[in-house]
């Protein structure tokens, strides 16, 4: 326990200066080589990771696990995005850990204090750590590649329901948000319905500011814009006008029609 408070203390001082001494590493060390780490009760590891998440940058919580090796044992799926290369032309830090660390700390900043949404930041990308080899420096259905080690991870840890779900919304649907101005309205529509936001507006909005968080969280992305947001919840705001109007089946044929509307006219040229 000890040793996930210390990294969590890192995430929350580390804007003020604060680094943990050599001294303190090298005991985290030995706890850690001791075992001690691996017997930890998942609801307390969970306590902690959850507030790290909440801090102003939660990615010295994920480098100071890292340093005392305590994220190999705790955090396998995300030890193991370390090392694992992506195009430059798409990620000019091009190594996957280094990007989920930027995508925590920008969702830290789009979103303070919301561990909900640092979640989600931390657990996007973690089918990239099982793309072939052969395949690098892609990642070719790595949305879908991560669902299985996210699920493992969240009931290992046994996060709350709404956490583990949003997680995996995220991870499914965080490229066809990228892409958002080049869906069709029909499946537009679909995500929507799958992500159960007509029923839920807030899990959109979270959704979308961890995708912002993915795209911003990338070596000189960090002040770009994201138009697909603002896109994606008018969207949405034109599906729900057609609650009242019509009944039925007729429904979503006119939430297509609303949406293909909307997307004829937004769409960037």
């Amino acid at each position: 326990m000890r040793v996930l408070r210390v990294a969590r203390f890192a995430a929350r001082y580390a804007s003020l200066g604060f680094r943990v001494a050599d001294e303190t590493l090298a005991l985290m060390r030995q706890m850690v080589e001791s075992g001690e780490v691996e017997h930890l009760v998942a609801e307390r590891v969970w306590a902690e990771t959850r507030k790290a998440l909440g801090e102003p940058q939660p990615s010295e919580f994920l480098r100071t696990l890292r340093a005392c090796d305590a994220a190999r044992v705790l955090f396998p799926e995300n030890d193991a995005l370390y090392g694992v290369p992506q195009r430059a032309d798409f990620h000019p830090e091009i190594d996957t850990g280094v990007h989920v660390e930027m995508v925590l700390d920008m969702a830290a900043r789009l979103a303070p204090g919301d561990d909900l949404v640092g979640w989600c930041a931390l657990t996007h990308d973690l089918g990239k750590a099982l793309t072939p080899a052969d395949v690098l420096p892609r990642h070719i259905g790595h949305e879908h590649a991560g669902l299985a080690p996210l699920r493992a991870m969240s009931a290992r840890l046994r996060v709350p329901a709404e956490h583990a779900a949003l997680a995996e919304l995220v991870c499914r649907f965080h490229l066809d948000m990228h892409r958002a101005f080049e869906l069709r309205a029909e499946t537009l529509l679909e995500i929507l319905e799958r992500m159960d936001s007509f029923r839920r507006p807030e899990r959109l909005g979270r959704l979308l500011i961890a995708c912002e968080a993915d795209k911003r969280g990338r070596l000189g992305f960090e002040e770009s814009d994201y138009p697909q947001a603002a896109y994606v919840r008018a969207a949405h705001a034109a599906a729900v006008a057609i609650d009242g109007i019509a009944i039925g089946e007729a429904v979503r044929e006119a939430r297509i029609h609303e949406i293909g509307k909307l997307r004829a006219q937004q769409r960037p040229r």
